[in-house]
């Protein structure tokens, strides 16, 4: 599958690039960002950490906030970071920012008018590692982290598919979205009314049925002000608890859901995932 490159910075002796390409799984061009840390460049193949980034954003959020890249440098990994939708002006929207075009949720929809393109878990977990492999210096190894929404994902994602990473990570995840706002409309709209069809994306509920076979670290602000709404960590960690699986959760005091939470963590959390990366 040809990539186009969108753009390509040199930074921390690696490069931070951008690409677009045609996508199979999601029917429409996808872009991508993707860290090169500098040991690329010395004939290395290097692990992955797989990025998903929250409502509303893009594939660049992470790439120009977080700061991850001096770490990433640091220890040889790889980051890639796809964007949150499907997008094109034959891609279905909403005229709210929690529904369509920046909000895929990370799941494969069933539903008119979204089901043609908002196929993002195939996407996350099939066909974008393939191109990853296939284009770049990467080994098989993979982790995967993300924000909010994407930490939605990456928890459902990582407990789905144990085999295909080496651990999980989140930030303010969306943890319990069957019983939030956002979850129970994005469910509704791309999975329809029966709750039964939500589960297969729900963390708390996959944590409870198929257990854990991966490290999980989840950091939340304590002044998010989404956290008791939307977030519900502790039916997580409830949940965890019954199943009796340990969850390395920080709740961080003072901070909120932004960036400069993001970015004031995420060093901890690319050598939490870097530590696993190496036991694999």
């Amino acid at each position: 599958m040809p990539l186009t490159l969108v753009s390509s910075q040199r930074l921390f002796e690696g490069w931070q690039k951008r690409y677009s390409h045609q996508a199979q799984s999601t029917a429409c061009d996808m872009t991508f960002s993707i860290y090169l840390p500098p040991q690329t460049a010395q004939g290395k193949k290097v692990p992955v950490l797989y990025w998903l980034s929250g409502l509303t954003c893009s594939d660049e959020n992470f790439s120009t906030k977080a700061g991850a890249q001096r770490v990433a440098a640091e220890l040889g990994m790889a980051l890639v970071i796809p964007d949150t939708s499907p997008r094109g002006d034959d891609v279905a929207d909403d005229a709210a920012y929690d529904l369509g075009k920046g909000a895929g949720f990370y799941l494969n929809a069933t539903q008119e008018p979204w089901r043609a393109h908002f196929r993002m878990y195939d996407y996350i977990v099939k066909e974008l590692p393939e191109l990853i492999e296939a284009h770049f210096p990467v080994t098989e190894q993979r982790a995967i982290s993300g924000h909010s929404m994407g930490g939605h994902g990456a928890l459902t994602i990582g407990l789905k598919n144990p085999e295909r990473y080496t651990s999980i990570s989140a930030f303010s995840p969306i943890c319990n979205p069957c019983s939030c706002p956002w979850g129970e409309k994005a469910f509704a709209a791309y999975l329809g009314e029966a709750r039964q069809d939500w589960e297969q994306y729900d963390a708390t509920l996959l944590l409870e049925k198929l257990g854990v076979a991966l490290p999980i670290k989840i950091s939340q602000g304590s002044e998010d002000s989404f956290l008791k709404e939307q977030l519900k960590p502790e039916a997580l960690l409830a949940a965890a608890r019954r199943v009796e699986v340990e969850v390395d959760y920080q709740l961080c005091e003072g901070y909120d859901h932004s960036y400069y939470f993001i970015s004031t963590f995420i060093e901890a959390h690319l050598r939490f995932h870097h530590a696993h990366l190496l036991a694999g």
